[in-house]
């Protein structure tokens, strides 16, 4: 009997040494209860609960700065610690609240990029966007208590270029990219603009925001050619980028006024042929009038310049015979031409020049700006696509139309985006 006790008495004290203390774990979550797991699942570290418990205290006594103090530590100092994600997810809500949006913003991109499995995945990409078109309307910024305009062009790209970077098949995604062309196009930076806006076209085709995108490059070459720039693919451009439109999107709301744009673009590129043929006419370069005669007929037969470019031909053909009007000239001949083009242009109504082979390499007139160019139709869609909140703050009315004065500043925030109806004025 002695030797069963102590036998049972050797046995409970081997089990006492030999087992491990189980003890449940405790998962707190922002906003729910606590729940308890099984040792061996996710555990929370007492350090990282004692700053979670510390936030939330600060934010029942509404002190948020250091509630987002004490959010900020846990992430900074316990970055795989179950609590990490909802701390940084509500520490960059806070910051949203305290109107800090930039650093919001930058709080909301980390979330995304360092946890991309967490549950306010779709949040956090949601509200980069809401705020990038914040600073994409023009948000100003507090400044020693005075609110005054920052770089927030500049910040609405960067935001918008975060979002198209780690979210690249989102919801978001396609209307970021279109913004990042407007903060471009504000900026008077109108190759990046265009080289944003083909971006759209190419990765998200299938977009409603593609239509619109199509559209604005066409519309960016068109005020180019306005303007008189000395590229001359301009018009051609603008009118490439209108066709296309045509083509993939018929039945867009935009539709009439491509057309209409299409239609000024051919006028405007026939009336600079018309007034090339004048030009090498004057100049008795008649062969290479001829030429430009010919293409005023084609881009626009029946208008009144292709009448008079067909009088006037005949009327050479009667002058120096059809075989002087044959567009050949040997090469040899093209740099010697080329000078007496330029000479004869020189000399101005009292030239010299007697009338000769056609001279192609003849210098042009100078471009004429054309200031009759209609504004472009709405870009913006008709339902905003990010929805609001309650926890954002009171974003300022804006302008209904999109561009502002000219300007070659890059940080220009005083314009707004476009509200449903309205239509960009040059």
């Amino acid at each position: 009997m002695d030797f069963l006790i102590r036998f049972a008495l050797l046995c409970t004290a081997a089990a006492l040494i030999f087992s491990e203390p189980v003890a449940a774990s405790v998962i707190f979550q922002p906003g729910k209860k606590a729940k308890f797991v099984a040792p061996g699942e996710e555990q929370i570290s007492d350090t990282a609960l004692e700053l979670y418990n510390t936030a939330q205290s600060a934010e029942k006594e509404g002190n948020l700065k250091r509630a987002i103090h004490a959010y900020a530590e846990i992430v900074r100092r316990h970055p795989k610690d179950a609590l990490a994600p909802g701390a940084l997810y509500r520490g960059a809500q806070l910051q949203e609240q305290t109107h800090d949006y930039f650093v919001a913003a930058d709080s909301y991109r980390i979330l995304v990029e360092k946890y991309p499995g967490n549950p306010h995945f779709d949040e956090a990409i949601e509200a980069q966007f809401r705020i990038g078109e914040m600073f994409l309307n023009g948000k100003k910024k507090k400044i020693l208590g005075v609110y005054a305009f920052g770089n927030s062009l500049d910040r609405a790209v960067t935001i918008f270029a975060n979002i198209v970077r780690t979210a690249p098949y989102g919801k978001y995604t396609a209307r970021a990219q279109f913004n990042i062309g407007l903060a471009r196009e504000k900026q008077n930076v109108p190759e990046m603009a265009v080289e944003a806006y083909q971006a759209v076209v190419n990765k998200f085709p299938n977009e409603p925001i593609a239509a619109d995108a199509q559209y604005q490059i066409g519309y960016m070459w068109m005020i180019a050619a306005q303007k008189g720039t000395t590229d001359a693919a301009a018009t051609s451009n603008a009118k490439t980028a209108f066709q296309d439109f045509l083509l993939h999107y018929p039945h867009s709301e935009k539709a009439a006024q491509a057309r209409a744009n299409l239609d000024l673009l051919e006028h405007k590129a026939t009336t600079s042929s018309y007034q090339v043929a004048k030009f090498y006419d004057k100049q008795k370069y008649y062969r290479a009038a001829v030429i430009y005669y010919n293409e005023v007929i084609r881009q626009q037969p029946g208008s009144t310049e292709s009448n008079l470019a067909k009088k006037r031909i005949d009327q050479l053909r009667s002058k120096v015979g059809e075989a002087a009007l044959q567009p050949a000239i040997a090469a040899g001949q093209a740099g010697k031409k080329k000078g007496e083009a330029h000479e004869a242009r020189a000399a101005g109504t009292g030239s010299t020049a007697k009338p000769g082979q056609a001279n192609n390499e003849a210098p042009l007139p100078a471009a004429n700006v054309d200031n009759s160019l209609p504004p472009p139709a709405s870009l913006a869609p008709d339902v905003t696509t990010a929805p609001e909140t309650t926890t954002a703050p009171d974003i300022a009315t804006a302008p209904d139309h999109l561009f502002g004065p000219s300007s070659t500043s890059t940080t220009s925030d005083t314009s707004s985006a476009p509200a449903a109806s309205a239509s960009p004025a040059p």
